[in-house]
């Protein structure tokens, strides 16, 4: 039996990934992580009564678990991945915010400890399929802009969805921004930059996650767009997450990576 221990087990993706693991074979919820629990609060988030609950890092017992899945906070992902790797935990990380000399580090030491791991930007079908096939399309269409949308609620902006989708179209394009002249009348109208890329960032209630990559060229244009409206679509991803993270040797980064 496989232990997971669900860090934000007390969010709204740590509950959905409780009660998918709650259901998965060979797999158990062995223990939670999350600000202001603590042991008694079991049936509140639908674990064993035995499961451990802890409401700092560093209250985790040793050897507690096998895996940990991080559904956290942009400020808490680092040190909480940082943990698992030195506590012999495999890490499968939901949670965006890491920068790139943040996820090197955790390479560094994911290698040094000889241990595996996965850091998803989405675990949702839809959306790993839309950063790959906007990689595919930049190759033609070089002039892009990306829009993503979530709820109000997420921190991180743009989303690691977005930047994960501008970081591969860049793989397939000379670095370049479309319309350099454009005089801005109102700051930063024009959203953040990735290599000239333009990254538009909406935070609205009512929204999940979508994101949609507009291409244009002479005479046409192409839009590729997802949308996820309820959080359990993102569990397919996680299972199959929790399933492979045994083979990986290396912290790998992309769901698409594993499939």
């Amino acid at each position: 039996m496989k232990r997971v221990l669900v860090a934000g087990i007390n969010g709204a993706m740590g509950q959905y990934a409780t009660k998918m693991i709650n259901d998965l074979d060979g797999f158990e919820v062995a223990a939670g992580l999350g600000l202001g629990i603590k042991d008694g609060d079991q049936a509140k988030y639908n674990v064993a009564a035995d499961t451990k609950l802890y409401g700092s890092l560093d209250a985790i017992d040793e050897d507690v678990a096998d895996i940990w899945l991080d559904f956290t906070a942009p400020a808490a992902v680092f040190p909480d991945v940082k943990y698992a790797l030195s506590h012999g935990m495999r890490p499968v990380v939901g949670t965006t915010g890491l920068t790139d000399d943040q996820e090197a580090d955790l390479k560094k030491l994911a290698q040094q400890n000889g241990l595996g791991g996965l850091i998803a930007p989405n675990f949702g079908m839809s959306a790993v399929l839309l950063m790959k096939f906007a990689k595919e399309a930049a190759e033609y269409f070089p002039d892009v802009e990306i829009i993503e949308m979530h709820h109000e609620d997420k921190k991180d902006a743009p989303s690691g969805t977005a930047l994960s989708t501008a970081k591969l179209i860049a793989e397939n394009r000379e670095p370049h921004q479309t319309a350099p002249d454009t005089i801005e009348t109102l700051a930063d109208v024009r959203g953040g930059d990735y290599q000239g890329i333009k990254i538009h960032s909406v935070r609205l209630p009512g929204y999940v996650a979508h994101e949609q990559v507009l291409f244009g060229g002479k005479g046409e244009a192409l839009t590729i767009r997802q949308d996820s409206f309820d959080r359990s679509s993102f569990m397919s991803g996680v299972k199959v997450a929790l399933q492979k993270v045994d083979t990986l040797d290396e912290l790998v980064v992309g769901l698409e990576n594993i499939l």
